[in-house]
């Protein structure tokens, strides 16, 4: 009955419906739809952020717990536009409002909020929220009256069964900027914060996680044998490892590392592509997300199979680059503007999404750090002149998420030795060395973590 209601709202709308009318019409029966009755929604919430309130914000009520009366912990947000506001993909507006929402999730009051969805009636996009990182759940989507009964069911599907792991693959077309270093101490940090983390090697040419971790293979093809099974809960013997350290306190501090095997190294692009579909890595991890709070992937200096699959299965990309390295930062931008839209298209979900660049690994010298904002000024104005595919950089090379800091503001991780020399020990950095620790924690806490 809600559906077929919210059908003939929807057909009743004006062409032109401004915002007061498709909230008075529309919102009711979309959110009824959804499973949320009058008592589960607050309108014009204040989301702690100064004078900001989203239009809506639902809530399951728990017991004598009435989200109406006590406006706390809400679960989704939505910020509705009119018929007259283009919501659809890229443009100016749709821009705006997603950069509204996106505020708004990560504001004080809005803390608990998983989900998030912007529309006019005409368009709609559902966006997840995980920590910090909030990342589309779906594509711009317009709306109409054949396919309205299977957007709200897709929607439903995934704000009432929300997965619990952020899969964040850590890329650069460019070798030599710390994505393995980063991917094991950012996962060692996370784990001791009492974060449930699994790693993933899969760049069996070098195997270098494998490697630095000091993880001997119970058999050489585990890692094949898994992703040419059928999508499990569970992991085949010799596939998982759990590496386990005792911290000086007493504590032992745990997590999963899947390590790369032989067997994929001694297959050539044509041959892994005959045998898998670049899908095929996100089929075999996707079970799993249950399980864990972040997944983390090691992935290959290139834009061939490994690393397209490995992109394939995350939701965002973090990216390291040395402000010192223009081929970094330049292949960082083809990564951002070339190699996810790629992934994009063949998803069609919306993911992934790229994170601001950071710099990894380098001290950095005011000087320094002009010629890099110079360097990285002239590769976004490149982008943005190019004829064929426009494409501005400027919220992926700076981020933009925090109000306190300026908008030119690039994340730095800065060298340090111990860093470096733990691999000799085959333990994380962060492990042996405060120093480490405090640099690794500021980056999941820069990115990752509310």
């Amino acid at each position: 009955m809600e559906y077929y209601q919210l059908k003939q709202v929807l057909l009743s709308l004006p062409a032109n419906a401004q915002e007061s009318i498709v909230g008075s019409i529309f919102v009711p029966e979309f959110l009824k739809a959804l499973g949320y009755d009058i008592t589960e929604t607050v309108p014009q919430f204040a989301t702690g952020s100064g004078a900001d309130t989203v239009d809506y914000a639902v809530r399951k009520n728990i017991d004598n717990d009435v989200f109406i009366n006590t406006k706390s912990s809400p679960y989704l947000l939505l910020e509705l536009k009119g018929r007259d506001i283009n919501l659809s993909e890229n443009s100016t507006q749709y821009k705006s409002t997603v950069s509204q929402l996106k505020r708004y999730l990560l504001a004080s009051n809005s803390k608990s909020a998983q989900w998030g969805i912007i529309t006019n009636s005409n368009h709609i996009q559902l966006f997840r929220k995980h920590g910090k990182v909030v990342h589309p759940s779906s594509r711009c989507l317009e709306i109409t009256p054949d396919n309205l009964y299977e957007i709200v069911e897709i929607i439903k599907s995934k704000i009432d069964t929300p997965q619990r792991a952020l899969t964040v693959a850590i890329y650069n077309n460019k070798g030599g900027v710390g994505k393995t270093t980063t991917t094991v101490n950012l996962a060692a940090t996370l784990a001791f914060l009492g974060k449930r983390v699994l790693i993933l090697d899969f760049d069996p040419n070098q195997q270098d996680l494998t490697n630095s971790l000091d993880i001997k293979l119970l058999n050489e093809d585990a890692l094949y044998s898994w992703l040419d099974s059928k999508p499990s809960p569970s992991f085949p013997s010799g596939v998982m490892f759990r590496f386990s350290y005792l911290m000086k306190g007493g504590n032992t501090v745990t997590f999963d590392v899947i390590p790369s095997d032989k067997k994929l190294t001694e297959l050539g692009q044509d041959k892994l592509r005959q045998v898998f579909r670049v899908t095929k890595l996100k089929q075999v991890i996707d079970p799993f997300k249950s399980a864990y709070d972040y997944i983390l992937i090691d992935s290959p200096p290139n834009w061939m199979f490994f690393s397209q699959s490995a992109l394939c299965a995350s939701d965002v990309v973090l990216i390291p680059t040395k402000h010192n390295n223009i081929f970094s930062l330049q292949n960082a931008a083809i990564v951002i503007k070339q190699f996810i839209p790629e992934i994009q298209d063949l998803r069609k979900d919306g993911g992934p999404v790229a994170l601001p660049i950071f710099f990894n690994g380098e001290s950095i010298t005011q000087a320094a750090r002009v010629t890099a904002d110079q360097a990285l000024d002239e590769i976004i104005q490149q982008a943005i002149k190019n004829k064929t595919n426009s494409f501005d950089l400027t919220p992926y090379f700076y981020s933009l998420h925090s109000k306190a800091k300026p908008n030119r503001y690039i994340f730095n991780l800065p060298s340090y030795a111990h860093i470096a020399g733990a691999a000799f020990t085959r333990i994380p950095s962060v492990y042996k060395n405060i120093t480490a620790y405090n640099y690794y924690l500021a980056l999941a806490k820069e990115y990752f973590l509310q």
